[in-house]
């Protein structure tokens, strides 16, 4: 038994609880006192007081509150307002959706069309096995501006309406990192590549309102409490932090953030990160988030060598050495890490390359971190560990996008989504969702770690290269010590220990003893954070 005399505020008896402290692995019974843990242990009436609320748990699994290391947070609280087309089976079930939409949007408030926005759309599964086109969407949608994201985040479709409304034309060039889609003759085909492609028509569409977003926000707090998931690092853009800076403020945040800025505010992300008002564990600058390539989905994420069927494809670097190595410079300044998209295994190399050259000697509040780490070289497996590096990975990818790698990527998908092989060589991973590309449900990601095959009994002995399964342990490591440690937070969060932050999840079974086809379908009882239940069955 661990722990001081003070009086709790809640004693949680009968636990099977799994800290991931090292020193006091499993404990029956946990004390919270003034949002920290006070004690753990298998005897602690000595902390209970006329005050303290005893809840008897009956044996279930208690674990420390998950962390979702890769996030859009923002993004994922407003699917509510866009078209919903992850379900669209085919090119007419998108176009049929769109259509439906734009026969019921009203003008906007001046009388103009109203933009119809959505996203989640894959060609990967459609019969039609191609693109969609602004001809397309012209067809079911000719007078409102149309605009529809990828599921993989990495390219969108525009109607001939957007497009205009953005002034792209047959003259428009390609933005630096980014393609504009184009038919034979030249002319825009409605795909845009990539986000500096992206933005020319998405920085169109009107934002939504600071009221509008703050809502949205608080209700997704909810939809993560009963996940179980009490802290989030978010990728979304300067929007979102502004956000979450306005509920900090108010004290109506409801998860712990650590917010990683965009590229673009790299030059204020020190003075943010020093200057950050409230209690910084509650919203804290990680570091600076910059994207290298793209995406397997969009055909974009750079390889050292061309996409199988595509000789002439070798995917988009969306930034070249000499701009990367600035920014680790710049960030090295401010003691901050790099948080580097790079998917690719061409993209994973530039990275590495560059933080070989430019971080020895140069301390960081926290690691640098690689975030996806989908591809990799089987030479530069070993590097994550030697530079120190955090791989940040979202372990449904591997699941959801195995046909998809399979078809593009061949025989190189041996050293794909290698969660055992970077372990083995001493790397840390950090596991998140990257929602809303893929569903938020951090138990999704834990049954795809441990078995790399689809959900349910049917699937079970599908396993893809099982050589590189996780244990459960190994997995909610990567979803709670893990996190802690590629946030600067190891000394507080990620395990159940005397004095850490009393944030933990209560669990309807036992991951650790049922079977792994079980997990996806875990309920979560109650989630606590800061030692107070935000979401309770109990």
């Amino acid at each position: 038994m661990t722990g001081t005399m003070r009086l709790a505020d809640t004693l949680l008896v009968n636990a099977t609880a799994y800290t991931m402290d090292a020193a006091q692995p499993r404990a029956t019974e946990l004390a919270v006192a003034d949002g920290r843990i006070l004690a753990v242990g298998d005897d602690l009436r000595h902390v209970v007081g006329p005050a303290t609320e005893v809840v008897d748990l009956g044996g279930r699994c208690v674990l420390p509150g998950l962390t979702d290391s890769h996030i859009h947070f923002a993004s994922y609280a407003l699917t509510a307002r866009r078209l919903d087309l992850r379900q669209a089976a085919s090119l007419d079930d998108l176009l049929s959706a769109v259509g439906r939409r734009a026969s019921a949007a009203a003008p906007a408030p001046d009388g103009t069309p109203q933009w119809i926005e959505g996203f989640g759309w894959d060609q990967e599964r459609w019969p039609e096995g191609r693109f969609p086109s602004s001809a397309d969407l012209d067809r079911v949608a000719p007078k409102q501006p149309v605009v529809l994201r990828a599921k993989s985040g990495h390219a969108l479709v525009a109607n001939t309406a957007a497009l205009e409304r953005a002034g792209i034309t047959t003259a428009t060039p390609d933005p630096a990192g980014g393609r504009i889609g184009r038919q034979p003759n030249g002319c825009p085909d409605g795909m845009l590549f990539e986000e500096s492609a992206m933005h020319l028509v998405e920085d169109c569409v009107p934002a939504p309102s600071d009221d509008v977003l703050n809502r949205a926000l608080c209700e997704a707090f909810q939809s993560a409490w009963r996940l179980g998931l009490t802290t989030i690092h978010d990728m979304d853009g300067a929007d979102a932090f502004a956000a979450f800076q306005r509920l900090h403020l108010q004290e109506a945040l409801g998860l712990r953030v650590v917010k990683y800025l965009p590229a673009e505010m790299a030059d204020q992300a020190a003075e943010l990160s020093m200057h950050m008002p409230g209690d910084r564990n509650w919203l804290r600058v990680g570091g600076i988030k910059v994207f290298a390539d793209g995406a397997l989905g969009a055909r974009t994420a750079a390889l050292l060598a061309p996409y199988d069927g595509e000789p002439d494809n070798w995917g988009i670097l969306t930034i070249d050495e000499g701009e990367l190595r600035i920014l680790a410079e710049q960030a090295l300044a401010g003691q901050l890490p790099l948080a580097v998209h790079a998917i690719g295994d061409r993209a994973n190399r530039l990275v590495l390359d560059v933080l070989t050259e430019t971080a020895p000697g140069h301390p960081t509040r926290s690691p640098h971190r690689i975030e996806h780490a989908q591809l990799l070289h089987c030479d530069d497996i070993g590097r994550f560990a030697k530079l120190g590096i955090v791989a940040s990975m979202q372990p449904i990818h591997a699941t959801q996008d195995r046909a998809m790698a399979e078809r593009y990527w061949g025989a190189r998908c041996a050293t794909a989504y290698a969660w055992r092989s970077l372990l083995r060589v001493g790397a840390v991973l950090a596991f998140g969702s990257d929602c809303p590309v893929e569903d938020l449900n951090p138990f999704l990601g834990i049954h795809a770690a441990v078995t790399r095959s689809g959900i349910g009994r049917e699937e079970a002995g599908a396993q893809w290269y099982p050589e590189q399964c996780l244990t459960v342990g190994e997995a909610v490591i990567a979803y709670t010590l893990g996190p802690a440690l590629a946030a600067g937070l190891k000394d507080c969060a990620g395990a159940l220990a005397p004095n850490m932050l009393a944030d933990l999840v209560i669990l309807d079974r036992d991951i650790f003893e049922c079977d792994a086809t079980e997990i996806p379908e875990t309920r979560v009882l109650a989630t606590v954070i800061a030692g107070k239940f935000v979401y309770r069955e109990l």
